[in-house]
């Protein structure tokens, strides 16, 4: 938890609250319904709630901005982004039921207002974004093919609407397609081994009627 403070100095005390509050929650459900792995749950801040994170240290979204997190599994990103951002509106699906059943308690039990949780593919959302975060759920070009007609028509943001993809090492081949893409070392933000070879990758899409 004092990772969390070091990176991100500027959190309110209810913030720190809500963060310090999540071992305990992901702990409590995770003895129930298995959504992240022991080895992982001692190491919850380092490998969940501070990479999830590492989308806010390339973009600060702006207040009334949508949010999909696709395969959010126990709610990461979408759980720590939505505690750091209040004001930002996110939609997190997962097709697994136990999961989003683990991301509404967890939800509820923070207090926050600005998260749903819904058993959805990805490909049935009706909604435009701003934009999709996930983490490493299938290789880029398939869930481009997924979310590439999701995508808000207006730009708030400095970064261009489209996905914020955490994935992990070298990814020449899989974003070959995708001229357009950037990639984010988490280590240029992040002092911890974990994030040696930890990126954020932003695409960006254009609205598609």
């Amino acid at each position: 938890m004092q990772h969390i403070v070091k990176y991100f100095p500027n959190l309110t005390d209810n913030q720190v609250e809500q963060l310090r509050k999540l071992e305990e929650l992901y702990k409590d459900w995770n003895a129930k319904i298995n959504v992240i792995s022991r080895k992982d749950i001692d190491e919850l801040y380092t490998k969940h709630v501070l990479h999830s994170l590492g989308i806010a240290k390339i973009i600060e979204f702006q207040p009334g901005s949508k949010i999909l997190d696709v395969g959010t599994g126990g709610g990461f990103p979408g759980i720590p982004l939505a505690i750091l951002f209040p004001e930002v509106d996110f939609y997190l699906i997962d097709v697994i039921a136990k999961k989003i059943r683990v991301v509404n308690e967890v939800a509820q039990g923070l207090g926050l207002q600005n998260v749903k949780a819904e058993q959805m593919r990805a490909e049935n959302v009706k909604e435009d974004f701003d934009f999709i975060v996930s983490r490493a759920v299938t290789n880029m070009p398939d869930f481009y093919s997924w979310v590439k007609d999701k995508i808000k028509k207006k730009n708030n943001h400095e970064l261009k609407n489209g996905i914020l993809y955490l994935k992990g090492g070298d990814l020449t081949e899989e974003l070959a397609a995708f001229p357009k893409v950037t990639e984010y070392n988490l280590s240029d933000f992040f002092e911890d081994e974990f994030f040696e070879t930890k990126k954020v990758v932003h695409l960006p899409l254009k609205y598609k009627v």
